[in-house]
């Protein structure tokens, strides 16, 4: 098994602790407290690795499937940004309407 299944089996795991419902550790992955810092540096991470596996692409030291999951990483670190900041937003319009 190379080192890039072992990190997709590690993370599909900690996906579905946070979708499983009804258990305590579903609120964040690991089941430990919020830390945004560490969220942001994980996703500016896993997109610099996509960027720096496609460009090991198309130099020729890469294979195409090393690239296909790079970019899988990458397009859901990137929607889960997209959701977070929605569901802020949203929550701070909510703030909004609320009357003084």
């Amino acid at each position: 098994m190379d080192i890039n299944a072992f990190n997709a089996i590690k993370t599909y795991g900690a996906a579905q602790k946070t979708l499983t419902p009804g258990k305590p550790e579903a609120a964040t992955p690991g089941g430990g407290e919020f830390k945004p810092l560490e969220m942001a540096k994980d996703f500016v991470a896993t997109v610099s690795a996509s960027e720096n596996t496609a460009a090991a692409f198309m130099t020729g030291k890469a294979d195409p499937h090393s690239v296909v999951e790079a970019m899988a990483a990458a397009e859901l670190a990137v929607e889960t940004a997209v959701t977070l900041r929605n569901r802020v937003v949203e929550a701070y319009q909510e703030l909004l309407r609320m009357p003084v």
